[in-house]
């Protein structure tokens, strides 16, 4: 494994994190708790230290699971989670809509304070605003509340973690995330979706602040398994990003076959997965401080957390990706970030 700081902060993070929310909800199809909580634990013994939750996971209770797999080692890990959604008046939405936000200081203790008993620990390392709108990141007494819970040693660092799916305007809030609150930021970011990427990350880099990327393999796209005749769980949330049929078939069409180029010419012979050619090349910027890739399985957890025993990928075959994704890999239709990525976490 390696290691990264998060710049803008004292934090040290496994350039491979784990999301929480594959299985701390129904959102990506695992459903037994055991089996999370087994992957959980074996993440850590394959050197995965940072661990990225949010209260809104079904509840809460997606941190329960995370103390109940890893409270032994609370001083060995980085615990990052997130606030902002009301989960105390506002029960689960249909469809994975988004609940409302409230931004207000007296929220945040309270979100604080509920994270803190289900996590088990009296500090937060990395404390999230949760798929803020620009009002939040504007809002001086919400972040006043921040640094005074940071003074308090109620968290170490704070940042924003945008979404939930991929949008444009989360490029005018992630830039003024780093470059005007000096706070790091989550974003979506993938070889086939650079969009926040490409304004972010520059930015980032500029202002000495750090950046996570979640959905580093697309949705699925850039895991190796997905073909057309690929179906999702009931309460996948990709089911409920595709509205139509038609809609799913033409991005998977899309995105198979920009996959077909990365295997032939990236990974075919060169002693490495798409999969990790994919957290290779989420994590090339130097202001990357991890990635989150979806793990529901032991067989997936194991080749992430591989990565740095593979082939690292050249400057050449970085330049070449880029020059692929900037010709829309020769096809003549564009289908980036248009769908699914990010779903409603």
């Amino acid at each position: 494994m390696e290691y990264r700081k998060l710049q803008g902060t004292d934090l040290t993070v496994s350039a491979v994190g784990f999301g929480v929310w594959t299985v701390g909800t129904t959102w990506w199809g695992v459903k037994d708790e055991e089996m999370g909580k087994g992957l959980l634990r074996r993440a850590f013994d394959l050197g995965v230290t940072f661990f990225d939750n949010a209260d809104t996971y079904a509840s809460g209770r997606a941190e329960e699971l995370q103390r109940e797999a890893l409270g032994g080692v609370r001083d060995q890990i980085v615990i990052g989670t997130k606030f902002g959604y009301d989960i105390y008046n506002h029960p689960d939405r249909p469809g994975q809509q988004e609940r409302p936000h409230d931004w207000t200081p007296a929220y945040l203790r309270k979100a604080l304070e509920g994270s803190l008993k289900r996590l088990g620990t009296d500090y937060i390392d990395y404390y999230q605003l949760h798929n803020p709108r620009m009002d939040a990141v504007l809002n001086d007494d919400l972040w006043a509340e921040l640094d005074r819970a940071k003074s308090e040693g109620l968290i170490r660092a704070y940042g924003t973690a945008l979404g939930p799916a991929l949008n444009e305007r989360q490029i005018e809030e992630g830039v003024a995330s780093v470059r005007d609150r000096r706070a790091p930021t989550q974003i979506i970011y993938n070889l086939l979706e650079q969009m926040l990427g490409e304004a972010i990350l520059p930015a980032g880099e500029a202002a000495g602040v750090g950046v996570m990327a979640r959905v580093p393999h697309a949705s699925g796209l850039l895991e190796g398994y997905m073909t057309l005749d690929t179906e999702f769980e009931p309460g996948d949330h990709r089911n409920w990003r595709m509205t139509t049929n038609a809609r799913r078939k033409a991005w998977m069409e899309d995105g198979l076959k920009k996959v077909e180029q990365l295997q032939a010419q990236f990974v075919e012979g060169r002693g490495r997965t798409v999969g990790q050619l994919a957290i290779q090349f989420a994590l090339r910027s130097p202001v990357m401080a991890s990635v989150l890739p979806n793990i529901y399985s032991a067989q997936n957890l194991e080749e992430y957390a591989a990565t740095f025993d593979a082939a690292p990928l050249t400057d050449a075959e970085f330049g070449a990706i880029q020059a692929l994704y900037r010709e829309n890999f020769g096809l003549t239709h564009d289908l980036r970030g248009e769908v699914v990525a990010g779903g409603a976490k």
